[in-house]
C-alpha cells in the first residue's frame, strides 16, 4: 500500500487506560471474527498496553505485546475461516466505556498511517481505489464515524468482512477488511461506537482498514472520504478527535 502522509501508529497508547472490556452474557461465542473470547482478549490486551506505556512499564509492556501478536494471529486466523465459509455468525458484543464521542462526526481509527487514497492507482484494483485505507493493527477497534443504522454486514469477497453504515440524509459509509464485527444489520450506532475490530480479510495485502463514503449501500457511488470529513469537521491529523 502506497502511504502518502504519514502519522505515528500509536493506538494502544490512545486508547483510554480506563476503557472496560467484557463479553455481553448474552453472547454465545459466535461473531463474525469467529469466537468472542479471542476478539475481547484482543480489546483487553490493548486497553493493558496502553497501561502499560503510560506508566512506562516496558517489562509489562514487551509481555503484553508479545500476548497481543499471538491473540491477533488468532483473531485473523478465524475471520479469514469465517470469510472461506461466506457466512457472518452474529456480532461479537462487546462492552466498552467511553466507547462513544461527544462531537457529531470523528475519525473511523483513532490512530494511523494513511496509506492508499481515493482514486490511485493499483494492480489490486480493476480501476482506481474506491476508498481511504487506514494502515493499522489487526484487532484495532473500528468506530462509526457518524450515528446512522447498520444496513449490511458481509462476509464473502474482495472486501471480506464488511460492515456498511447508513447515515442522515441517506449517505453511507463503509469500513471493510475486518477481523470482526460487534454489530449486526439494522443495530443503531452512535458517532465513535465500535463496530469492529480492523483485520485483513478479503482482498487485502496487510492489516488496513479500508473506509468509503458512499451515495448508497451499494459499491460504485463512492466519493473521496477526506474532502468529506474535514467538511465535517475531521481533520486527519492522527488525533481522530
Amino acid at each position: 500500500m502506497r502511504s502518502y502522509r504519514r502519522h505515528p501508529l500509536l493506538v494502544p497508547v490512545l486508547i483510554c487506560a480506563c476503557v472496560v472490556l467484557a463479553v455481553r452474557p448474552d453472547d454465545d461465542g459466535g461473531g463474525a471474527g469467529g469466537g468472542s473470547d479471542v476478539s475481547a482478549r484482543v480489546a483487553r490486551l490493548y486497553a493493558e498496553s496502553a497501561v502499560a506505556a503510560r506508566q512506562d512499564d516496558r517489562g509489562r509492556q514487551e509481555t503484553v505485546r508479545r500476548e497481543l501478536d499471538a491473540a491477533r494471529d488468532q483473531l485473523q486466523s478465524r475471520a479469514d475461516a469465517s470469510v472461506a465459509a461466506g457466512a457472518c455468525r452474529g456480532a461479537v458484543r462487546l462492552d466498552q466505556a467511553g466507547g462513544r464521542s461527544a462531537a457529531a462526526w470523528v475519525a473511523p481509527v483513532e490512530s494511523y498511517d494513511l496509506s492508499a487514497g481515493f482514486g490511485s492507482g493499483g494492480e489490486r484494483w480493476a480501476r482506481h481505489h474506491t476508498g481511504q485505507d487506514f494502515a493499522v493493527p489487526i484487532g484495532t477497534p473500528v468506530r462509526a464515524v457518524g450515528a446512522g443504522r447498520v444496513v449490511r454486514v458481509s462476509c464473502r469477497g474482495a472486501f471480506g468482512i464488511e460492515v456498511v453504515v447508513r447515515h442522515q440524509g441517506g449517505v453511507c459509509t463503509q469500513y471493510a477488511h475486518l477481523a470482526a464485527v460487534t454489530v449486526d444489520r439494522g443495530d443503531r450506532v452512535a458517532a465513535g461506537e465500535w463496530i469492529g475490530q480492523s483485520g485483513t480479510t478479503g482482498n487485502s495485502t496487510g492489516p488496513h482498514l479500508h473506509f468509503e463514503v458512499r451515495g448508497t449501500p451499494e459499491y460504485g457511488s463512492a466519493v473521496d472520504p477526506l474532502p468529506w470529513l474535514e467538511a465535517r469537521g475531521v481533520r486527519l491529523d492522527g488525533s481522530g478527535r
